[in-house]
């Protein structure tokens, strides 16, 4: 079979809820998915170069309504360049996972939009967060 016969179909990449991703032993110092409980989900037109490091996190209960909603999968890169206005999973060193829109990084903290207006935006300092990776793209 062609090896180019696969490029733009699907592939299974790990996939974690929301819960379980502020737990310690399923990410590594960088954010990269480690450790045993991670599921499996397809997300298509992934390659093998690109998909190193890509991920997926389902989303429990309604905390980022109205954007996203119970059960919706965020695919996320650690590896992805983030600026301002994308939207991010931040992991602080305190386990705490949120999902925010980066509003400002400046020397030494970050600024952090709520995706929820029921909930306060934040400012962490750098030196608080674990690790910072992009929303790639929304399943719903």
């Amino acid at each position: 079979e062609n090896d180019n016969a696969d490029a733009g179909k699907s592939r299974r990449i790990p996939m974690l809820g929301f819960a379980k991703a502020g737990k310690e032993g399923y990410f590594d110092e960088e954010g990269y998915p480690s450790g045993q409980g991670w599921d499996e989900i397809e997300f298509p037109a992934v390659t093998d170069q690109n998909a190193a490091g890509i991920f997926a996190i389902q989303v429990n209960g309604d905390s980022m309504l109205p954007l996203y909603r119970n059960g919706d999968f965020l695919i996320v890169s650690p590896r992805a360049r983030i600026r301002r206005g994308d939207r991010i999973i931040v992991k602080t060193r305190d386990s705490e996972v949120m999902a925010k829109d980066l509003s400002r990084q400046a020397a030494g903290k970050i600024s952090l939009k709520s995706l929820n207006p029921a909930f306060e935006d934040r400012t962490l300092p750098l030196d608080a967060i674990g690790w910072m990776a992009r929303i790639l793209w929304v399943s719903q």
